[in-house]
């Protein structure tokens, strides 16, 4: 029987920890963790360890802490681990082509689309927002470009038509996982073979800001609605009603007619206990649920018991 892989791991958030949990129950606990540094948080902008640092000290595992694996110290403490693979998830530092090297059989990344569709930061919200109808998790191995190495393995889910960037987000966690110990099983036992990618295929997920945030009622509705389902949970989509800052959070486009005759680009058409439907460059979406400044995400038919006003026929929310 072969001797188990000497295992890094290196990942940041709660999908990364997802991930490091699904080792360490499969009696695969990594030799060593690596996260990223701590980092401000929440209101008060305390110092806050990230999901996979928690996991780690909870289980005991060594952790490292580098601002930078381009740094020689990290990279020495790395050579000194002896690797046999590195499994990076979701760390959010790169990695240079001396750490890429270190490991024995190198280093596989689980990345949240199916590439070479969506490299980059935000391919979960990316995907959702130009209308794929499929996504999935990518086992890759890793080289010196940015989600550019060969494909290891995948498994793919369907985008839903209301499926929200924390929907997918969830289903993701839950295939990889799996997908993971699967290929390192096939990984051992050499039975992978790497496939290149077609780079002519490929599109870039860059990074979403908060300003990108904010609703553009020009865009045809489908758009609009789908913008509003990629930035749920965050960055959180938002438009300006009378000075007051609403919060959009689930939104679906509805018939195109909907937005046609006298009505303008964010004015509201209708109000219901569905909830309202806005007017847009071409149809209209019906949003359901949104959160005023101060208040909790709530049904769009709560918030109309206590802010009828605001939330009314012709009202019209800004360009």
């Amino acid at each position: 029987m072969p001797r188990p892989l000497r295992l890094i791991f290196a990942g940041t958030p709660d999908f990364a920890a997802v991930h490091l949990r699904a080792l360490i129950a499969d009696q695969r606990q990594p030799i060593a963790v690596f996260t990223q540094p701590d980092r401000p948080a929440g209101r008060g902008k305390k110092l806050t360890a990230s999901p996979v640092k928690q996991l780690a000290l909870e289980q005991g595992l060594p952790l490292f802490q580098p601002a930078s694996l381009k740094d020689t110290e990290a990279q020495a403490v790395l050579a000194e681990l002896k690797p046999d693979l590195m499994v990076v998830v979701a760390y959010g530092l790169l990695l240079p082509a001396a750490v890429l090297d270190i490991p024995r059989l190198g280093c596989i990344n689980v990345h949240a689309s199916l590439l070479p569709r969506w490299r980059g930061a935000a391919p979960i919200q990316r995907a959702i927002e130009a209308g794929d109808t499929e996504s999935g998790v990518t086992i890759m191995q890793m080289d010196k470009g940015l989600d550019t190495g060969a494909i290891l393995y995948r498994v793919t889910c369907p985008i839903e038509p209301d499926e929200t960037g924390g929907s997918l987000h969830r289903k993701l966690a839950e295939l990889g996982p799996p997908a993971l110990l699967s290929s390192l099983d096939l990984l051992a036992a050499g039975k992978l073979e790497p496939q290149p990618q077609d780079n002519h295929l490929c599109t870039y997920a860059g990074k979403i800001s908060k300003t990108e945030a904010a609703v553009e009622w020009y865009q045809p509705a489908d758009v609009v609605a789908r913008k509003i389902r990629a930035f749920n949970p965050f960055p959180v989509a938002f438009a300006l009603l009378n000075g007051v800052t609403v919060r959009l959070w689930q939104a679906s486009a509805v018939d195109d007619k909907a937005g046609e005759g006298s009505t303008v680009a964010g004015e509201i058409i209708n109000v219901g206990d569905a909830g309202l439907v806005i007017a847009c460059g071409k149809g209209a979406i019906l949003v359901s649920e949104i959160q005023l400044p101060g208040k909790k995400r709530l049904p769009v038919a709560e918030v109309l018991r206590g802010h009828p006003d605001l939330l009314s026929v012709g009202a019209r929310f800004d360009p």
